[in-house]
């Protein structure tokens, strides 16, 4: 069976830089792309950045862009998200995703995956 298991989260202050890790164990098949979300209390889980494990082709939501990068270990099966600036709007718990088989246009979504990770807290203070 398929496990994420999420590494990194943590308390940050505003500015600061912190890095998640997120491995994909249980199988000896790579996923085709994996992804981070986010979700604050009382929102929707929201898409931050999605990888192809093959090529690297990355996605980034607005939000993201230009503080945030996610990269592919393809030996690993594993992703991190190098998460620099903080803010306090970048708080929340953060959930690794991955999907391997059919794909999705879209990696920025949730219903493009189909297997998550638990999460891990992100907390920005200002």
């Amino acid at each position: 069976q398929v496990q994420l298991v999420e590494s990194g989260g943590a308390s940050v202050q505003a500015g600061g830089s912190t890095r998640l890790s997120c491995v994909a164990l249980g199988t000896r098949y790579r996923a085709i792309y994996m992804g981070w979300f986010r979700q604050a209390p009382g929102t929707e889980r929201q898409g931050v950045a999605g990888i192809y494990i093959d090529g690297g082709s990355t996605v980034y939501a607005d939000s993201a862009k230009g503080r945030f990068s996610i990269s592919a270990d393809n030996a690993k099966n594993a992703v991190t998200l190098q998460m620099n600036s903080l803010k306090p709007e970048d708080a929340g718990i953060y959930y690794c995703a991955a999907q391997w088989g059919v794909v999705a246009g879209d990696l920025l979504l949730p219903a493009s995956y189909s297997h998550w990770g638990q999460g891990t807290q992100v907390t920005v203070t200002s």
